[in-house]
């Protein structure tokens, strides 16, 4: 698939996500997640029923935690680290694409870094056609020669 540019690292803020779609993907993209300043990327895919779950809620999850001899109380933890699946509520979690509770389900997980423009090799930009354009009368002409 390689190198694709997604964003700019101020238009991804912490908590924020972006849905893209490149070639290889499939039609349902690859969501890609600022979790407190780290970047995760996961296939669009619920391994339940195939649901596009980077739609879902990013939120936290419940935990039990037992006290001596007591009921056990719920805890709210993570925040901002679970992705739930808009369909049937499974959670997930971003970092590492498993499930939270016990399964052998988990989304696939690809590589995420950030660089400097500086740094980005000509080859990793978009490839981009190019045509002239001119001004005329305060319209904006698109010059698209069907020759070239």
């Amino acid at each position: 698939m390689g190198r694709h540019i997604v964003a700019r690292v101020a238009d991804l803020p912490p908590g924020s996500r972006k849905i893209v779609r490149v070639e290889g993907s499939g039609p349902a993209g690859i969501g890609v997640f600022n979790v407190g300043g780290t970047y995760y990327a996961l296939k669009n895919v619920c391994p339940h029923q195939g649901a596009q779950i980077c739609l879902g809620e990013v939120t936290g999850t419940t935990v039990a935690r037992w006290s001596n001899g007591g009921a056990p109380s719920l805890e709210w933890v993570r925040e901002g680290e679970i992705l739930t699946c808009p369909w049937h509520r499974w959670e997930i979690e971003i970092a590492t694409g498993k499930s939270v509770f016990p399964s052998r389900f988990r989304i696939k997980t690809y590589d995420v870094r950030t660089a400097k423009v500086q740094d980005v090799l000509p080859e990793d930009l978009p490839r981009v056609d190019t045509y002239p354009v001119r001004v005329e009368d305060d319209i904006v002409i698109l010059e698209m020669d069907s020759k070239k």
